[in-house]
């Protein structure tokens, strides 16, 4: 499989961040533009699933009839960079782009430290309202009357990266599928209402045992499952937008670098952050340059290996706050082809996973946008 086709994010036009804004529009909730022109609905419901890649669904209509039966009224959107949870996640909630809520991948340095933020672990160090300062999209609806809802696993509703991108919402803890259903038609009777659910088994499965396998694509049919049940269970209203935060790629383990086996690599990086498919690396006092220089050497066409300004020009961030950009990478490693960057000895668990994402290809970066429409016109 040939990934070198690189995608831009979408920002403000057709990407995550722009989903949340476009359904309360859409339920005629003022101040919020329908970038994404959703029909008119009394209520809605988002479906977020994670991992499930717009060219890995294409590929897949067999596992995954309902899902298959909205493509042709849907469209590709783009998730930021890195495509990757913690920064989708966030940027869904908050409506804005990675460069502007702070949660800039996987990990990343903590300004003024050598440490690095595990975004989905978090670190009881760091404040989740400093990091990510602004309101979120549930906060802001809720200030105006709407009853915003998130419906996802209950170890999740107390995490740091909750509480920066989903704060201001009412939090229904549901670990089985049977629960979600139950807990999103719920929340969605409330007329007016704004329910975002999430479901995450399909990454899982992809991390395990990669995005080709069998058991990926019965986890696919698992989640087509769950999405045509909420949809036929749904008050007639509602309407219920199907996305995902990033696809995946498979990298087979002969074709990674493993930087505790290449001291050259190693030279002049002070600290390694990201994941395997998008590399901040935090580089020592005037050794950006070198540091390009020979990463550029080791992975050629593999990898798109710029310097921290390089990138924010490139558009990948959206604009970049000051106190964000110490938290980028001062080299950023964006895999295009078929190589994932790894650490055996730091991030071992990392260095085991079968599907990867993170980086900037159209299999990581698109994303469905599918919808279902009401079954009865909303006045």
């Amino acid at each position: 499989m040939v990934l070198t086709d690189v995608v831009s994010p979408d920002y403000g036009a057709g990407s995550l961040a722009d989903v949340l804004p476009s359904a309360l529009a859409a339920m005629g909730v003022e101040g919020w533009p329908n970038l994404l022109d959703l029909p008119r609905a009394t209520s809605y419901v988002v479906l977020l699933v994670d991992g499930l890649g717009w060219n890995l669904l294409r590929r897949h209509d067999s596992e995954a009839p309902y899902l298959s039966s909205l493509v042709e009224d849907g469209r590709a959107i783009t998730s930021g960079v890195p495509s990757t949870t913690a920064t989708s996640l966030t940027s869904l909630g908050t409506g804005l782009a990675p460069g502007t809520h702070g949660v800039v991948g996987f990990t990343s340095r903590v300004p003024g430290t050598s440490r690095l933020l595990d975004a989905l672990k978090w670190d009881s160090r760091v404040d989740p309202l400093e990091w990510q300062p602004y309101p979120t999209v549930f906060e802001r609806a809720a200030r105006t009357g709407v009853p915003v809802n998130v419906v996802s696993q209950r170890m999740f509703e107390t995490s740091g990266l909750t509480r920066a991108g989903q704060r201001g919402a009412a939090y229904h803890g549901a670990d089985l599928v049977g629960e979600r259903i139950s807990s999103t038609v719920a929340a969605a009777g409330e007329p007016g209402s704004l329910t975002y659910v999430y479901d995450g088994e399909l990454d899982s499965t992809g991390h395990r045992h990669g995005c080709r396998s069998w058991a990926w694509r019965y986890q696919l049919a698992m989640v087509d499952g769950l999405a045509q049940t909420l949809r036929s269970a749904l008050p007639r209203d509602a309407g219920l937008v199907v996305v995902a935060d990033h696809g995946m790629v498979d990298i087979a383990m002969e074709s990674r670098v493993d930087v505790d086996q290449e001291p050259e690599l190693r030279r002049g990086v002070s600290l390694m952050g990201g994941e395997a498919r998008f590399r901040h690396l935090y580089c020592e006092s005037g050794e950006v340059s070198d540091v390009v220089a020979r990463w550029r050497d080791r992975l050629g066409d593999l990898a798109i290996v710029v310097a921290r300004d390089d990138a924010v020009a490139l558009g990948w961030f959206g604009a970049v706050e000051p106190t964000v950009r110490p938290r980028l990478g001062d080299v950023i490693v964006a895999s295009v082809g078929e190589v994932a960057v790894v650490s055996s000895e730091r991030f071992r668990h990392e260095a085991t996973l079968v599907g990867l994402h993170g980086s900037v290809t159209s299999e990581e970066m698109l994303v469905p946008l599918l919808l279902h429409p009401p079954r009865s016109p909303a006045i």
